[in-house]
Order: C-alpha cells, then sequence, then structure tokens
C-alpha cells in the first residue's frame, strides 16, 4: 500500500457506544486528492490506532492532502447594526444633553464643529437614553461602572454578532452546521469563555467548530480576522470559516466633563454595528458564489508608534486615546505596506499607479481617506465606498472594513485586482491583496 493510499481506522468511544456497550469505528482516509468533509460527527470520547503500522510515511504528502489547491475566497457577506440611529447634526445635542453637560457651551461648540467635519451623517448606537438613565455611572468615567457594562455587554455583542454573521450564512446558502472555523473579534469588553462560544450557540454550530478570540484589535481587527481565515481555509482543505467582528461603544461612552480632546473626538467618530463573512478556498461553483480571491497578506508595525493609538479597560470601561498625528503617519507609511503585499506577485515600486486597483480602506476617518488619497495619488473614485461606509455609519472599527467590502461589490467596479487596507493600534498595518472573481 503507498503513502499516499494509506487508510487509518480509529476506533472511538462516543457517549453513545459506551452506554450501548458498542463502539463505533470511523475511518479517516488521508488521500492526496483531499480529505472527507468530517472525520466523525457527535462527540468523541476516546480514539486509539487499531493499526499503527498503515499509517503514511510520507509527511509531505499528508499535508498536500490537509491544503487546499486554490486561493481562499469571500463567499459571502453580512452586516447589521443596532436599531437607535442619530443623525450627525443632531448627535451633539443629544449628547450633551444626555450627560448633563449643556453647561458646557465652548466644548459643545468645539464638538459641533469636529462633528461637522467628519464627513458622517449617521450612526447607529446599542446604548439609548433609558439605558444612560438607568446608569448613571456610565456618565463619568472616575466611577465604577465596568461591570454593569460588562453585563450589558455579554449578551448585546453576541446578539449583534449572530445577527450579521446569519446574513452572511443565508447568502453563503449552506447549513450553518458547514462552517468548521470561527474567528470572533471584538474590543467591548472581555469575557470568559469568550463571546465566540455564544455566537457559536446562537447560531447552532457544531461542538466540534474551531473557534479564534481576537479582543482590543480595534480597527485592524476586520483585516486581521480576514487575515487568519485565510491562513485557516487554505490549510484546511474543505474549511469554511465565518469571520464576525462586533463592537460596541457603550463600553466607553462617558460624558465629556473632563474636556480631553480623545473623548470628544472617539465620541464624534465611532459607532455600533458587525460585519460577517465566510471565507473557504476550492469552492463548489454549484452551490457558493465566490466574491474575491484573497491572493496576499502582509501585516507590518511602524517602528516607534506605539503611543499614537493606546487604550486600556479600567474601572470606568476602555479608555483610550487617538493622537492627532495618525492620519499624517498612516499617510507617510501606506504606499510602502501596499509594496509589501504586492512584492511576492511581481515588480511593484513606490510611485506605481495604484489607481489600476480597487481599494477596501477601512475608514477610520475623514482626514485619515484624504492623507491616503493624497498619498498615492489617487482619483476621488477609489475610496468612495470608505467613505460611503463612513459617512452613513461612521467609524465602526474592526467591522467597517467588511462593509467596505460590501459597498465595493455593491457599487461595481472595473478593476480585476485591489487591495484591503485595515490600521490599528502599534501601529498596525493589515494589507491583502484581493481578486475580484465577478467583475
Amino acid at each position: 500500500m503507498s503513502p499516499a493510499s494509506a487508510a487509518v481506522t480509529w476506533r472511538c468511544l462516543s457517549p453513545m457506544a459506551s452506554r450501548t456497550g458498542t463502539a463505533a469505528a470511523i475511518s479517516l482516509r488521508l488521500r492526496t486528492h483531499g480529505l472527507p468533509r468530517r472525520a466523525c460527527s457527535g462527540t468523541v470520547r476516546a480514539c486509539r490506532p487499531a493499526a499503527a503500522s498503515s499509517l503514511p510515511s510520507d509527511i509531505r504528502e499528508i499535508r498536500q492532502a490537509q491544503r487546499s489547491d486554490g486561493p481562499a475566497t469571500v463567499l459571502a457577506i453580512g452586516k447589521e447594526t443596532p436599531a437607535n440611529c442619530i443623525p450627525q447634526d443632531e448627535f451633539v445635542d443629544w449628547y450633551f444633553r444626555v450627560t448633563n453637560c449643556d453647561h458646557l457651551a465652548k466644548l459643545k461648540a468645539k464638538m459641533k464643529r469636529i462633528c461637522h467635519n467628519t464627513g458622517i451623517e449617521n450612526r447607529y448606537f446599542h446604548h439609548n437614553e433609558e439605558m444612560l438613565r438607568d446608569h448613571p455611572e456610565f456618565l463619568d468615567g472616575r466611577q465604577p461602572s465596568i461591570d454593569a457594562r460588562q453585563e450589558i455587554l455579554a449578551s448585546a455583542v453576541p446578539e449583534l454578532a449572530a445577527a450579521a454573521a446569519a446574513k452572511a450564512i443565508a447568502e453563503w446558502g449552506r447549513p450553518a452546521a458547514d462552517i468548521t472555523h470561527l474567528v470572533v473579534s471584538t474590543y467591548s469588553g472581555a469575557h470568559v469563555p469568550g463571546i465566540d462560544l455564544r455566537v457559536a450557540s446562537l447560531l447552532g454550530l457544531r461542538p466540534t467548530v474551531q473557534r479564534t478570540m481576537l479582543y482590543l484589535t480595534a480597527c485592524s481587527a476586520g483585516s486581521a480576522a480576514l487575515r487568519l481565515a485565510k491562513d485557516m481555509a487554505e490549510n484546511t482543505r474543505g474549511a469554511r470559516v465565518l469571520v464576525v467582528c462586533a463592537d460596541l461603544s457603550l463600553i466607553f461612552f462617558r460624558g465629556p466633563a473632563d474636556a480631553s480632546l480623545g473623548t470628544v473626538v472617539s465620541h464624534a467618530l465611532f459607532g455600533d454595528g458587525a460585519g460577517a463573512a465566510v471565507v473557504g478556498a476550492d469552492p463548489d461553483v454549484t452551490t457558493e458564489r465566490p466574491i474575491f480571491e484573497m491572493v496576499s497578506s502582509s501585516q507590518a508595525t511602524v517602528p516607534g508608534t506605539e503611543h499614537f493609538v493606546t487604550g486600556y479597560i479600567g474601572k470606568g470601561g476602555l479608555h483610550f486615546s487617538l493622537s492627532s498625528e495618525l492620519p499624517m503617519l498612516v499617510a507617510d507609511n501606506i504606499e510602502q505596506c501596499l509594496v509589501d503585499v504586492f512584492r511576492p506577485l511581481g515588480h511593484v515600486s513606490c510611485g506605481w499607479n495604484w489607481n489600476s486597483l480597487f481599494m477596501a480602506m477601512h475608514p477610520g476617518g475623514r482626514a485619515i481617506l484624504d492623507g491616503v488619497e493624497a498619498a498615492l495619488e489617487l482619483g476621488p473614485e477609489k475610496l468612495a465606498a470608505s467613505r460611503w461606509v463612513l459617512r452613513d455609519y461612521g467609524n465602526m472599527s474592526g467591522a467597517s472594513v467588511i462593509f467596505v467590502l460590501d459597498e465595493i461589490r455593491r457599487q461595481g467596479h472595473g478593476e480585476e485586482w485591489g487591495v484591503l487596507i485595515g490600521f490599528g493600534p502599534g501601529m498596525t498595518v493589515e494589507t491583502m491583496v484581493l481578486r475580484a472573481c465577478n467583475r
């Protein structure tokens, strides 16, 4: 028997087998043309090899059988927001009223100018006026409120995440039980077990789904989660990875009484939302409709920039600060990051015509988008999807880039090749080369 066709028989004792006194035999066949979709179902209590001598001897052939033939692809996208929508031109009056800070007239006028310059028209929030009346401790960052925030977020975050994921799975067209891997990200608190377990339960995923949880990765979370999904799909034949990013700004909501620029800017910019995507390689074209191929990915940290975006969870919730130099920092480094991610695919250097690509960039803020547009000499249409998401939702942190991908496919584009760009604390820049499957 050749290693390529070797079969390993494992004798597994399931809970049902232990009750009936019989053992269920499950065969796992390792072949170069692929692995079965499911090795076993149910809960396995104990396994032992029946014939160790039949194990394949060539590890390279095993690895070849385990890996996909083609690149990972985005197969479906879903998105969701809370019901509470506040127009940007009404936000400042609402914010100062619910936080009992109308007496801070100068600060209120300053925040109105900031909100006007964001390019945002609407944002969505889980928190509302009734919740804030019930929790006055949320209004003062000096008061202990983390426990109450965590209690609300423990159910609100996974429920919003599951709502977005359910839409992605419905678009995908296959049962939720066919999801093999789950990647979830949020900055909205931290729980053990993580919210990924609750999301899996709400969606009815199998107990064997392989879960990965990302906490406090902030605005680069969506890009990072998609990068992980790409690696999982390409290294596990038949894998279908569900990516879910959900962020609720309740974790840092507080009044403007401290007069800090970080508090004012964050409350003028961030909104709540959840984005989801199903990722898998070697799509079944009879049932799956690939959207983007995920060709190459890269992550880079700009040296000496750890202080540009910082934060911590304290007794008053999440406290974080944004440097006013962030837009300039992104603009100064974005081209080199793009060169690095395209280098394995061919000769690309600084000064290349970036207008030949479609751009799925995290809408971190109007100044950031303007800076990147100028640095790369982009036409005004290139960041249109990012500006649209910023306008209609604000900055939803990790979920935003998934909204941008959805908008790019909705708007349509003529380019075959594109790039996904995310950035966050570090300062970390995530980039991924994409190829449109249907232009």
